[in-house]
């Protein structure tokens, strides 16, 4: 089976959701951002302090392209989708599925997180900013699914429900 890529913006569900998906499925889930944290030894937040966003996104361009095109659920950062290369290389070699959520439920969750940079300081106003620059390149999918008021497993129902009639198609 192709690959599966879960875009969104961040504090969408993407790694909740691929790792139920991955479960139910009986796939390796690999997270982009830790397979990056992992590589580079450093953690995101690092990374781009130290390195700054135009090094992260050459590295996770990079990762992106070293993992297995097949049988596999990739969780993805949300700002992968900025480059066109990313985008290309996910709709050739899998299935691409945007998560996507309403800006005061992304507000809420990453007000409880810590470790997204881009986001760290920002008011509701700012964070509903970038999600709309980075819209156009989330619609690029072959799915959306809007998961407010969702639990995990009917996101992960409406995924695996999808990728069998596709594939059997």
């Amino acid at each position: 089976m192709r690959a599966v890529y879960l875009t969104g913006f961040m504090a969408a569900g993407k790694t909740s959701v691929g790792k139920a998906l991955a479960e139910k499925m009986d796939l390796l889930v690999i997270d982009l951002d830790n397979y990056i944290e992992e590589k580079l030894a450093w953690d995101i937040p690092s990374i781009f302090e130290r390195k700054g966003e135009i090094y992260f996104r050459d590295e996770e361009q990079n990762a992106l392209q070293e993992l297995p095109i097949s049988d596999i659920i990739v969780t993805t950062g949300g700002g992968v989708v900025l480059r066109k290369e990313n985008r290309t290389h996910m709709k050739k070699h899998g299935y691409v599925i945007h998560l996507e959520a309403d800006v005061e439920t992304i507000f809420e969750r990453l007000y409880q997180q810590d470790g997204r940079p881009l986001a760290k300081g920002k008011t509701k106003s700012e964070i509903e900013q970038l999600a709309e620059k980075r819209q156009p390149y989330y619609e690029d999918a072959d799915l959306t699914i809007q998961t407010d008021g969702k639990t995990i497993e009917q996101i992960t129902d409406e995924i695996f429900t999808w990728i069998k009639s596709v594939e059997i198609a």
